[in-house]
């Protein structure tokens, strides 16, 4: 195979005329037509002297041209960094730095500050808008529509996606053309996706779930996509007819259960919802098959990993579980700083092992050795048990394991007792310094609309459900919790936030 990822994705679809990107103004591009396009991206990108194992730092909003430039970057051999939209200047001085990114594609907004940017690193800028335009459609329209694929091997480069960084320097994982395509082909087929479904896609592209998951599923399945530049509730609930799946954070499900528009009828031509990126509550989760009949499959996957597990599509999908390890990924859960296997129903940490499982960080080798075990387990950081048949719970992050007292206390055990009561929305439990116990901990609740949670009754819950040293010194009530753009919870955020509150 010449260039396994191009090869397998983009290739060698026969349904060239069949439709591919579906758009809000009625436009419709073809398989075909967006190869064309690819190959015209990829063009205007050798033109302007890249060599394949560049690197390409991309902060641009969602589009079919950015999409364009995904599929550009893996036929010419170059290496994606994309880059959350919201990232500021300062932050975007370090990706670039740290990637050598050689080339910097942005709005034409903020042409005039990265272009100063890039001149410290030796970095050039070129522009892509929201609507398509800029620099570097100027350039590729003017070029062939035909790209001769550059020859990679399976475990060259495809991206550098970096991690959050909010215990430190965010990392750069290197993500291989195999991790990507042996991910995309194991979810088609665990997700029984082919050439006849048509998916619903809402979320961001600078992020492995839009991109990596969603994108490359379709690709490899030959299917089409309703893709949509955010989550607009109207959007989505007016397209939900014309489907057959959707993949969303929960956030996606929690405003589509708010809307009385949502009913068994409006959903009743879709064969499958996913959830991830964030935990779903399992509130969430029968609440929602209660008003359209289906039971969201929820799944697990890092930056590092692409996905892991997943609930069956045929069998039980267990509310509160992420599923089981996906066919060729080895999950174990290990007792910390060991390398003991801790019994089924025991909290543990989570590695995993698959051709899922990235390269390494980028020019980070002490961190590599660190998280990579030389068996090619990676210690994932994230918290879990499994039970008796396999399925696996995310307790949370390691490091928002609370230590009080000389106890381990996980916050997604006091989470769960605080999400069950009447009147709370949702939940997060921090751990904030404490002279006497090292730690303490904190309960944050966000209440349901219109209903004021009765603090003494939620800790008489507590009191029945839970030892007392994992009993919250203080609970507060708060109007929401911040979240990243994938839904996730920032408890870093609310830990400097509530670190000095202790009464």
């Amino acid at each position: 195979m010449v260039n396994p990822l191009f090869d397998s994705l983009l290739g060698i679809h026969s349904g060239k005329n069949t439709p591919f990107l579906k758009l809000t103004d009625q436009r419709v591009i073809t398989h075909g037509k967006f190869l064309e396009i690819s190959a015209q991206v990829a063009n205007a990108l050798v033109q302007h002297g890249l060599v394949a194992g560049d690197r390409i730092a991309v902060q641009v909003s969602k589009s079919p041209e950015a999409l364009a430039l995904f599929a550009a970057c893996v036929q010419a051999g170059l290496v994606l960094v994309p880059l959350n939209t919201a990232y500021t200047l300062a932050e975007l001085a370090y990706f670039i730095e740290n990637s050598g990114a050689s080339l910097i594609i942005c709005d034409e907004t903020n042409e005039p500050e990265l272009t100063n940017l890039a001149q410290t690193f030796g970095a050039r800028v070129m522009t892509l808008n929201a609507e398509g335009s800029g620099t570097l459609i100027e350039v590729a329209r003017t070029l062939p529509s035909s790209f001769l694929t550059v020859e990679r091997n399976p475990d060259d480069l495809a991206a550098l996606l970096y991690t959050s960084g909010t215990t430190g320097r965010s990392k750069g994982a290197m993500l291989t053309h195999n991790n990507l395509l042996s991910n995309a082909k194991t979810l088609a087929s665990e997700w029984r996706f082919d050439k006849t479904d048509v998916l619903l896609h809402a979320l961001p592209i600078f992020h492995t779930h839009g991109l990596f998951v969603a994108i490359n599923v379709m690709l490899v399945c030959g299917g089409s996509i309703v893709f949509l530049p955010k989550f607009d509730l109207d959007e989505i609930i007016r397209q939900l007819p014309n489907v057959s799946s959707m993949m969303g954070v929960p956030t996606f499900y929690t405003r589509l259960l708010d809307d009385e528009r949502l009913t068994r009828d409006l959903t009743k031509h879709i064969r499958l919802f996913v959830s991830g990126s964030a935990p779903l509550l399992v509130e969430t989760y029968f609440d929602f098959e209660a008003r359209t009949g289906h039971r969201i499959l929820e799944r697990y996957g890092m930056t590092e990993t692409n996905m892991n597990t997943s609930n069956p599509y045929e069998g039980e999908r267990r509310a509160g579980t992420v599923g089981l390890p996906l066919p060729g990924v080895d999950l174990k859960i290990m007792k910390p700083n060991s390398d003991k296997i801790v019994i089924p129903g025991q909290i543990g940490q989570i590695e995993v092992r698959g051709p899922n499982v990235f390269k390494g960080y980028w020019q980070m080798p002490e961190k590599t050795a660190a998280e990579l075990r030389n068996n090619g387990f990676f210690i994932t950081g994230d918290l879990g048990k499994m039970d008796d048949d396999g399925y696996v719970y995310i307790i949370g992050r390691n490091k928002d394991l609370i230590i009080s007292g000389g106890y381990n206390i996980y916050p997604k055990e006091i989470e769960c007792v605080l999400d069950s009561q009447p009147s709370v929305m949702e939940s997060a439990v921090i751990g904030v310094p404490d002279v006497n116990f090292g730690e303490t901990v904190i309960g944050l609740i966000v209440p349901k609309e219109g209903e004021t949670p009765n603090i003494e009754e939620i800790k008489s819950a507590l009191a029945a459900s839970l030892a007392k040293f994992k009993h919250p010194r203080e609970i507060h009530i708060i109007d929401e919790l911040p979240r990243n753009t994938m839904g996730k919870v920032q408890k870093n955020i609310l830990r400097n936030i509530y670190k000095s509150s202790l009464s």
